[in-house]
């Protein structure tokens, strides 16, 4: 199975154009999201932390533990985005162990990325 299968019937697409934002650092994290068309990046602290390409999800943390956005996603060309609640994406977790290992891969690799940055943002 294709990861990005797994959202193709969701019929709740987010449209975003270049040089706008899906969602800002603080703000309330209640959806996940899977880039369907165009290309974002994650950003800290205005520093561009991942470039997000077809098939990339983002705002997971939001949905395992709710708070705030640790992020900025900020569309670099125009983007469709379709958005996972947290009722999907709990179907999807107990249903498609597919899924959740690539949930648990994107945050560790988010983890291991932000590491590698610590040392430039101390310089900052």
């Amino acid at each position: 199975m294709v990861f990005f299968e797994l959202f193709a019937h969701n019929p709740t697409i987010v449209r975003v154009a270049t040089g706008e934002t899906l969602f800002k650092e603080g703000d309330d994290g209640g959806l996940m999201y899977v880039l369907a068309s165009g290309n974002a990046d994650v950003m800290v602290n205005n520093l561009v932390v991942e470039q997000l390409q077809h098939g990339s999800i983002v705002g997971e943390m939001g949905l395992v533990s709710p708070g705030p956005r640790s992020a900025s996603v900020l569309a670099t060309s125009d983007c469709e985005f379709v958005a996972i609640d947290e009722k999907r994406f709990q179907f999807l977790v107990q249903n498609t162990p597919f899924f959740a290992m690539q949930v648990m891969r994107v945050m560790a690799e988010r983890l291991r990325a932000v590491d590698r940055l610590l040392p430039v943002i101390e310089e900052i």
